[in-house]
């Protein structure tokens, strides 16, 4: 009798602590009249109370069972109350019984299909069974299920919020970006200042490029409360879209309400890392140094930040007390290598990259572990192709497939490119017939393969097989890969359609840049120079920093043999950024001939043939400086170089006009070399 009335008692005390949860939940309700109310309330409180008690004793089947009878009466008598239906299925959930949670909604159901209780159970289940998208796991079979039915309850309830929340999640979950921001749209309707449905609008506007209206939502998000999570949300979306510039501000933001948040600033002075803000950058990364010494990365960041400003020594001294805090990292090790790269060692650097693969290998890689192998190994092929040690760089890539079988189709493209580079078309052709029929579905290598096409200058079956990549989703990168095409065809009006079609498609101001630039170079080629020029500075409006488009736009001027003095300006630019670039050298080298600065532009001609040592266009233009130095020989062996280079390029990279004025130099120089060195007869 003592034991009934002890539980009596808490069952008492219980249901007078839940009357204000109760209260304040069943708000979110329609109104149900006093009596059902008061029903529901006590069911609930015994059921909320009885779910506590299977908790604290290992789901014991007398507690469970009690609390999902209780909360069922407590639904029965105000099915209004949706609360109640999500803590009776996290009872479910928290047991472990869903089968059984399944079989008893789903029986509901057929009873009475507008029972939008029992469906929000089932939804919540199924959301719950569909696994870790963050891991790459998930039940498709079970989104689809959650899908569907939430898509039911929101068709019934349109006030739901909750629901056209998890409804726009799982959409996507599922990659289906119109059907998510559909449902944030609702949810919107429903709630104007909903943070959740902002943030997740703004999210699905990520995804899909428009990067304007995703910033859009997140700043409503933040005005509505400008608190330091909010504006952490806003600054990732932001990172999201590569805006580092925005990012760091909105963190400026944040860490001005939280003064002390190490972590905050330590990911502030980052952003404005990737935002090439490097002396906002090393202030702070040298504010974090000074107040934690022993902090590893800081040293390693402000390290990066002196190699971005080609201060050298300053880099390799951050990077020695780096490494002395944290021998072992890797990430430090790697730095050394970027850094012996950054002053043109590639000798130096591949060794270090071979000590750290060495030292890192093992029979097999998961996770972490196989994606830093695959960087490890992307970045050795690339510094094998930049000392045209082709074969080195094929084994590299070969290697990567064989660390991950998924990614065997993507690294073969890279072998067939690198071929390409090498000007080994007949090897390239080889593998890609062998490759294709491995990987016929593989996007990377069939566009590959259709870039190698044009190269031998099938044209027409390049096209073909180029266009068999539209897919709805990646048609930018499609059209201006037809593009691309019709560039080396020469087919200029095809061209233009193309990129004009990609413009269509561009919403991230990356794209915009691309289509740009690749406008310019088509109206270069179709001797349009005005409106080349405007287009490549149309793309510095948009980014002033871009050095290919500063160093097409110089070098275009000083072929023109015009506004040298800002072509040398916008050519040494480009430099600042990539001082190791042997086709910024050549442009460097040749403003530098037609100003007449012979000797500087020997060197820097020099310099781009020890980086690209097969370019025809290269050698003649070193032949160019050494026929007006008097050095006819060298100048000899320099045409004589190029045309042979010319012979083993691309049949649609051959300029048989540049070919013929080449073939003319050589011969003029010849006959001027026998007449200095014939003997003049007495």
């Amino acid at each position: 009798m003592a034991r009934v009335l002890k539980t009596a008692g808490l069952t008492c005390v219980f249901m007078l602590l839940t009357t204000g949860v109760y209260a304040q939940k069943a708000q979110k309700g329609q109104p149900a009249d006093s009596s059902s109310k008061a029903d529901s309330y006590y069911y609930y409180a015994l059921g909320h109370l009885y779910g506590e008690l299977a908790g604290a004793y290992g789901n014991k089947t007398e507690y469970y069972n009690k609390a999902v009878e209780n909360y069922k009466l407590a639904l029965k008598a105000d099915p209004n109350a949706t609360f109640i239906g999500e803590e009776l299925s996290d009872l479910y959930i928290q047991s472990g019984r869903l089968r059984e949670a399944v079989t008893e909604a789903e029986d509901a159901l057929k009873q009475n299909p507008n029972d939008l209780n029992s469906r929000r159970i089932l939804a919540r289940i199924y959301t719950r069974l569909i696994g870790d998208p963050g891991q790459n796991r998930i039940d498709e079979t079970m989104v689809k299920k959650a899908i569907e039915q939430y898509q039911k309850i929101t068709e019934k309830d349109p006030k739901d919020v909750e629901s056209w929340l998890m409804l726009g999640r799982l959409e996507k979950v599922a990659e289906n970006s119109v059907e998510a921001q559909n449902a944030y749209k609702k949810a919107l309707e429903a709630d104007p200042n909903n943070e959740d449905a902002l943030t997740g609008l703004a999210m699905v506007y990520a995804d899909l490029g428009d990067s304007k209206a995703a910033a859009e939502m997140m700043q409503k998000a933040a005005e509505k409360d400008p608190n330091p999570r909010n504006l952490e949300a806003l600054a990732q979306t932001y990172e999201q879209m590569k805006d580092f510039s925005l990012a760091s501000e909105t963190l400026r933001r944040a860490l001005e309400q939280s003064p002390g948040n190490m972590d905050l600033k330590k990911r502030y002075a980052r952003d404005l890392l990737f935002a090439d803000q490097y002396e906002e950058s090393l202030k702070v990364y040298k504010e974090i140094a000074a107040s934690d010494p022993k902090d590893p990365e800081a040293e390693l960041r402000l390290s990066e930040i002196y190699r971005e400003k080609h201060d050298y020594p300053k880099a390799r001294e951050a990077a020695q007390k780096a490494k002395e805090i944290a021998p072992d990292n890797i990430e430090i090790e790697y730095n050394e290598v970027k850094l012996l790269e950054a002053e043109g060692k590639l000798p130096e650097a591949i060794s270090a990259l071979k000590a750290i693969l060495d030292n890192t290998t093992h029979k097999s890689y998961e996770g972490g572990q196989k994606e830093n192998r695959i960087a490890l190994l992307q970045q050795m092929a690339f510094l094998y192709r930049e000392s045209e040690q082709w074969s080195q760089a094929i084994d590299a890539y070969r290697q990567i497939a064989e660390v991950d079988a998924d990614k065997a189709g993507a690294a073969e493209a890279q072998i067939i490119n690198t071929y390409r580079a090498a000007k080994d078309f007949t090897k390239a052709q080889q593998e890609a017939d062998s490759a294709n029929k491995k990987y016929p579905e593989d996007r990377a290598l069939r566009a590959e393969y259709g870039s190698l096409l044009a190269d031998m200058g099938k044209i027409d079956q390049a096209v073909s097989e180029t266009k068999k990549l539209f897919d709805g989703k990646n048609d930018r990168e499609t059209w201006i890969a037809l593009a691309q095409i019709y560039e080396k065809g020469k087919n200029w009006p095809e061209m233009a359609k193309s990129l004009n079609q990609a413009e269509k498609l561009a919403t991230a101001k990356d794209d915009k840049e691309t289509i740009s630039f690749l406008r310019g170079a088509m109206y270069e080629r179709e001797k349009k120079y005005d409106q080349a020029e405007a287009e490549f500075r149309k793309v510095l409006e948009m980014n002033p920093s871009s050095a290919s488009a500063m160093n097409y736009l110089g070098y275009m001027l000083a072929d023109r043999n015009t506004k040298l003095p800002e072509a040398e300006t916008l050519i040494r630019k480009a430099l600042d950024q990539e001082p190791n670039n042997g086709a910024y050298l050549d442009s460097m080298g040749w403003v530098l001939f037609r100003q007449n600065k012979l000797p500087e532009a020997e060197e820097s001609l020099r310099r781009a043939l020890d980086l690209m040592s097969t370019d025809p266009t290269v050698h003649d233009h070193l032949a160019d400086v050494y026929s007006h130095e008097g050095k006819i020989r060298e100048a000899i062996s320099q045409w004589q170089a190029s045309l042979k280079y010319y012979d083993q390029s691309a049949p649609t990279d051959v300029d048989h006009e540049d070919m013929a004025k080449i073939q003319k130099k050589l011969d003029d120089a010849k006959v001027r070399l026998a007449r200095e060195t014939t003997p003049k007869q007495q």
